[in-house]
């Protein structure tokens, strides 16, 4: 080892510990201690290892993980909370705070399990708690004060002042704080509302004990001149109670996400290579690691059995009520639990790539991504504070040249109570909350939404355009037979094509994989493997070109498919799916697969058509294929042999007609289509491609949860539309009111601390009703 590798040894923190409590495998970088049973000693110098597979990759190249060149962690450093606004999802930042646009305070885009309480909510309770008697005393010296003469008029005025000082500025703090930030960002909201109303009310009461000789006679009542403490003093307290009473109830819309996050075990029982087994903190399972999952455990991460057999409940991940059988060779999810047998199994997808944390993500991108509906909303809140401080000021006006004596202290407390009961916060929480809890509600029944839009649009769909293979079809077919050209062997066909489709995602290419397999046939590596078309897959095979595909892809490359046209219509006819295999530019031979129909799609179908929507069948199999399927599940409407282009083709042809259209699919060749739609659904049981193309995914790959998703859409809207009703409602009657103009004609006005508790309430209310999506039965 040359100098500057020595050099760079003893600065290096994964080789020389500070301590032995911070020990770093060199390979990942995972915190270990010396009493790990792997360990290494490379020239004269100790490493500790996580796992065996670590320390083999450190034994075949030390250099490779302790070169300044080459640095063992490459990865970006973890990113930190990231804290956003439930009413303005685009504000983002890497520490709380207060949104710039509304004032409310920013939240973590992902809930922690270990924070069990909000630190603001805490906040707030200790200012409230803390003033509340001070609240209670001047509110009663106010109101009753004059009539028990307990002291001097103009000695209570000080009395209030010195009680009500800390309540506003100290207890009042922060509503103030974000008054100020409103007009520095110029976006005003609540808070400005707020600040101003209580302001004004104290600062006046402040001059008026102060220096009441600046006051003309007409402000003097009951032997001082009329000061409004207890008003500041009462919103302040009631607008803390709100805030606390919300804080608690948005906290009950991330409940979802916390759920979800509780359903991943803490540790993993793994399998060493010499038989033994550890538990380990599921941050230290790979890929590829054997695990051991005992009955009653919980699958620790995504992955395969390898040994044993076991019924798994997946109802937490999939909303399926029964318990699945598993078997060696299927697949099982993180999370999910083990009700019976033992089983090992493979892990293939690890820490943010298990289903879990993908579920996890796409529900939080989904609680905070913004409803079409909600730009409405934005639109009227961004005029409403304006327009509000406008009333509130020609209400003062009015009152001051026109109303009864004291026509000015009448103006004034008008003036505070339009200011404190046009509270936009109802108005700006009415399509936030609906979505938070709509998207935590779906993800219980299987349905993952990827952004509010997709709720909002799901209940207009009024065409279905659904592939078969994996959408309509189970996706795990079983092979039927390979039919070989005169001259050629069966197994051969099936030995060639098996090799080809080595490459492919596709799940008839996994069934012809498989069977070639079990007969103990030795595949060979396709090379220049070419899936791209969406009609079949090509390559290289021994030397030998190979096309295997239908027959669209076979007039492509100019093979003729007529000496076999019987066999393979004969197949269809049965319902399998025949794919022809071409080597050299010469039709070999045909395989035919039958992919059973899912037993819950017939239920499905039904369901949706009485729902009024157009069925289509699309998809890449053949004519003669797809009508056999669809004639079983009742679908008139159908298209074979289609590419992906045709089908994008198709989504846009239906939507010039003015259709609504949706597309359920699962593979790659589905993805252009699922993104043209106007709402895409893909089926958690195919491609990352599909998913990544869609707005919806089933997690279980079953049609019915379409209906489920289409019944939450229509619930979702309809609780939108009945908070921006209430709030509409709310502040149409309440603005007026506090304005005065049923004083003529009955002799009401609104007290500032009336308004102060119908503000507090009113957002509480709007929260309330979404929170009743939770227990909607779709």
């Amino acid at each position: 080892m040359d100098m500057k590798t020595h050099q760079h040894q003893s600065s290096n923190p994964l080789a020389t510990p500070s301590s032995p409590t911070d020990l770093k495998d060199p390979v990942c970088g995972m915190t270990v201690t010396e009493q790990s049973d792997h360990k290494l000693t490379h020239e004269g110098r100790p490493y500790y290892f996580c796992s065996t597979k670590c320390q083999g990759k450190f034994a075949a190249n030390p250099l490779q993980y302790l070169t300044p060149i080459a640095p063992v962690d490459t990865a970006p450093a973890a990113v930190g909370t990231i804290y956003t606004c439930p009413m303005h999802p685009q504000i983002r930042q890497d520490h709380p705070g207060n949104c710039p646009i509304c004032g409310m305070t920013l939240e973590p885009l992902l809930p922690d399990l270990d924070d069990d309480e909000n630190p603001e909510l805490r906040d707030f309770e200790r200012r409230f708690w803390w003033t509340l008697p001070l609240t209670a005393i001047v509110f009663v010296l106010a109101m009753f004060g004059h009539r028990f003469q307990w002291m001097d008029m103009t000695v209570q005025s000080w009395v209030e002042l010195v009680l009500a000082t800390p309540i506003v500025l100290w207890a009042g703090w922060p509503f103030f704080a974000r008054g100020w930030q409103s007009v520095v960002h110029r976006s005003p909201n609540m808070w400005t509302l707020i600040s101003l109303g209580t302001g004004a009310s104290y600062v006046y009461s402040v001059v008026a004990t102060l220096a009441p000789q600046v006051f003309p006679d007409s402000f003097i009542s009951m032997g001082r001149v009329a000061v409004y403490f207890e008003a500041a003093a009462v919103i302040i307290s009631l607008t803390l109670l709100g805030q606390m009473l919300e804080l608690k109830a948005r906290s009950q819309t991330s409940a979802a996400i916390k759920s979800l996050l509780g359903l991943a075990p803490k540790t993993a029982r793994r399998i060493r290579e010499d038989g033994t087994e550890e538990d380990v903190p599921l941050s230290h399972v790979h890929v590829g690691d054997q695990l051991r999952v005992r009955p009653g455990e919980k699958v620790p991460v995504d992955g395969i059995v390898t040994e044993g057999g076991s019924s798994v409940d997946e109802s937490m991940l999939t909303g399926e009520p029964m318990p699945v059988a598993k078997r060696v060779g299927d697949k099982v999810i993180g999370a999910t639990l083990n009700t019976s047998g033992a089983l090992v199994m493979r892990s293939e997808h690890v820490g943010a790539a298990t289903m879990l944390s993908q579920i996890v993500q796409m529900v939080a991108q989904a609680q905070r991504s913004r409803a079409p509906m909600q730009r409405m909303a934005d639109v009227v809140a961004g005029y409403f504070v304006v327009t509000v401080v406008s009333v509130a000021l020609l209400t003062f006006l009015i009152w001051g040249f026109f109303g009864p004596e004291p026509s000015w202290v009448f103006g004034l407390i008008n003036a505070v109570s339009v200011l404190i009961i046009a509270c936009p916060c109802a108005l700006g929480l009415a399509t936030p909350m609906s979505i938070m809890v709509a998207t935590g509600r779906g993800a219980t029944q299987g349905v993952l939404f990827r952004d509010a839009a997709a709720i909002e649009n799901l209940r207009k769909v009024d065409t279905l355009i659904i592939d078969k293979t994996g959408t309509l079809t189970e996706g795990r077919p079983t092979f039927d037979r390979a039919v070989p050209a005169a001259g050629f062997e069966a197994d051969e066909v099936l030995r060639l094509a098996a090799s080809l489709d080595q490459g492919s995602e596709h799940p008839l290419a996994e069934t012809i994989v498989r069977a070639a397999r079990e007969r103990g046939m030795q595949l060979d590596k396709p090379e220049n493997f070419d899936s791209g078309s969406g009609i079949g897959v090509r390559g290289q095979v021994g030397g030998r070109q190979l096309a295997l595909g239908n027959t669209t892809l076979m007039e492509q490359i100019g093979v003729s498919v007529a000496a076999m046209v019987a066999q393979a219509e004969a197949l269809r006819a049965e319902g399998a799916s025949v794919m022809h295999l071409a080597v050299n530019g010469q039709l070999m031979g045909l395989l035919a697969v039958s992919d059973p129909v899912k037993a819950s799609t017939p239920e499905a179908l039904a369901t949706l058509k009485a729902a009024g929507l157009r069925i289509v069948m699309a998809t890449g199999d053949g004519l003669t294929t797809a009508k056999a399927v669809a004639a079983r599940l009742g679908i008139d409407e159908v298209h074979g042999e289609v590419k992906p282009a045709d089908k994008l083709m198709l989504v846009e042809k239906l939507q010039k007609e003015g259709r609504v259209v949706a597309m359920a699919g699962d593979g790659i060749n589905d993805a252009p289509a699922l993104a043209k739609a106007d709402v895409g659904v893909a089926m958690g049981t195919g491609t990352d491609v599909a998913m990544n193309s869609a707005q919806i995914t089933l997690v279980k790959g079953d049609l019915r949860g379409i209906a489920i998703a289409r019944a939450l859409s229509e619930a979702t809207v309809s609780n939108m539309k009945q908070n921006l009703m209430f709030a509409f409602l709310y502040n149409a009657l309440g603005i007026p009111i506090a304005a005065g103009v049923l004083y003529p004609l009955t002799g009401w006005l609104l007290s500032p601390m009336i308004a102060a508790l119908a503000m507090s309430f009113s957002s509480a209310s709007v929260i309330g009703n979404a929170l009743r999506l939770r227990n909607r039965r779709v």
